[in-house]
């Protein structure tokens, strides 16, 4: 292999792995709030991604325009999702939530395939994603520089966002303690919308990168990475977000360089990310940056 095309897989780990620690960043949000698994977290991601494809196709909104509508779209369906399927059962036993989550991502998969038809769709090409760059013999779509770009912005956003307003520290307050955050006057059901609003909003970002990436849509196309970005939110330690970033990009990075170096294990390359999930959970079970909780009695 030569270095070029070594460099190749490498910025396409790279633009991956961004991917990825976007959409695991709102599963581990939710999980540090609530200590619930939003499993219908990958259909939003698709919602956000058939959103932006519509406008520009059928309304014909410029690009950058349906992206932003897009993204505050799936922000405030994701608040939906959490107003009618989580905020009923508060008070329910944990099991009791996630069958709901678990009922949510089948419900939305198959109004998906009811709403936009099970055919696939092409996300549209927009040149100034879609060009080719050649650089120092390597040949690279734009798209690849731009997602890990994105993710940093965002990501230095967010960082400034729990850390330094008063809603970031009711939301590290109520992922310390549910009640007594309560009793500190805190708006308990706004902080918990807002998570999932912001949650979403990485999601839909994620996804529209994700149509402009790979162009193909069907409405599963949230299972998989979806289920893969639970794994990168585990592996990194659910509720922590720097180890979802983590997570994200070594599931990226892994799953590009297999393929790279052992072309003829291409096959399996989706279940790299499960054997890495076993294999933390048997060396690491609270991930490589989670804390181990303890259980009031």
């Amino acid at each position: 292999m030569t270095f070029q095309i070594f460099m190749q897989h490498l910025s396409n780990g790279i633009s991956l792995g961004s991917l990825y620690a976007l959409i695991a960043i709102g599963y581990t949000m939710v999980y540090g709030i609530l200590r619930l698994i939003n499993f219908a977290h990958g259909e939003i991601f698709m919602i956000g991604v058939y959103m932006a494809f519509y406008l520009i196709t059928l309304v014909a909104v410029p690009w950058y325009l349906a992206f932003i509508i897009a993204i505050l779209g799936t922000c405030l369906f994701g608040i939906l999702v959490e107003k009618a399927a989580y905020k009923p059962l508060r008070n329910s036993p944990r099991i009791s939530v996630m069958i709901s989550a678990i009922g949510a991502s089948f419900l939305l998969q198959n109004l998906g395939i009811v709403v936009f038809g099970g055919r696939p769709k092409s996300f549209p090409e927009i040149p100034m994603f879609n060009k080719i760059l050649n650089i120092g013999g390597i040949s690279i779509v734009s798209i690849t520089f731009y997602i890990p770009i994105i993710t940093i912005i965002l990501l230095l956003i967010l960082n400034y966002v729990i850390n330094n307003t008063k809603t970031g520290m009711a939301m590290r307050a109520l992922s310390k303690d549910y009640e007594a955050a309560r009793l500190m006057a805190i708006d308990v059901d706004k902080i918990i919308s807002i998570t999932f609003g912001l949650g979403s909003l990485l999601a839909a970002v994620g996804g529209i990168m994700w149509g402009v990436k790979f162009t193909s849509l069907i409405p599963v196309m949230g299972l998989m990475p979806g289920l893969k970005c639970f794994i990168a939110a585990v592996v990194g330690g659910i509720g922590n977000i720097r180890g979802a970033v983590i997570g994200g990009f070594i599931l990226g990075l892994g799953e590009i360089l297999i393929v790279a170096f052992l072309p003829a294990l291409t096959g399996y390359r989706d279940a790299f990310a499960f054997i890495l999930l076993i294999f933390i959970l048997l060396v690491k079970p609270t991930g490589l940056m989670g804390e181990k909780l303890t259980e009031k009695v």
